[in-house]
């Protein structure tokens, strides 16, 4: 069975993110604070959802140096954002002030903003650690983890 992204009002943007990754994990749980609307869902690149969804787009999910979004998921407006853009997008959709940095940070080319990115990306088990496995969600947040 193919893997088809329900979308509804309050949550038609689904995360892709390195599930061993401390960092990724900080993202995932700092959005999860701020997105009281419930906008975004959240999967692991080392998932299936994650392998099937991003093989559409011709995307990697072994590619763990990168954070996707499906942007509008099932949607004629449905695309699939990485790296600085995705957390960009993700931070647009944050309350003030949230989404006024993300405003600032789309002054900076998107080739500079990557390399940033890329740098980050390359350091950040050194920095902020490594998992064995994915994190289990808590049982309110598991309607929001694919």
């Amino acid at each position: 069975m193919l893997y088809r992204h329900v979308v509804t009002p309050t949550s038609p943007h689904l995360v892709f993110f390195d599930g061993t990754c401390g960092l990724c994990d900080g993202f995932v749980q700092f959005v999860l604070r701020h997105d009281g609307a419930g906008r975004f869902r959240f999967a692991p690149l080392q998932g299936e959802v994650a392998g099937r969804t991003l093989a559409r787009f011709g995307a990697d999910a072994q590619a763990l140096q990168t954070v996707y979004v499906l942007a509008d998921g099932d949607s004629p407006s449905e695309r699939l954002l990485e790296r600085s853009n995705a957390v960009l997008f993700v931070l647009s959709q944050l309350p003030a002030p949230w989404r006024w940095g993300a405003a600032l940070f789309r002054v900076f080319p998107r080739a500079l903003r990557d390399g940033a990115y890329g740098f980050v990306a390359r350091h950040r088990y050194r920095v902020f650690g490594r998992t064995d496995a994915c994190r289990l969600p808590r049982p309110e947040e598991r309607a929001r983890f694919l």
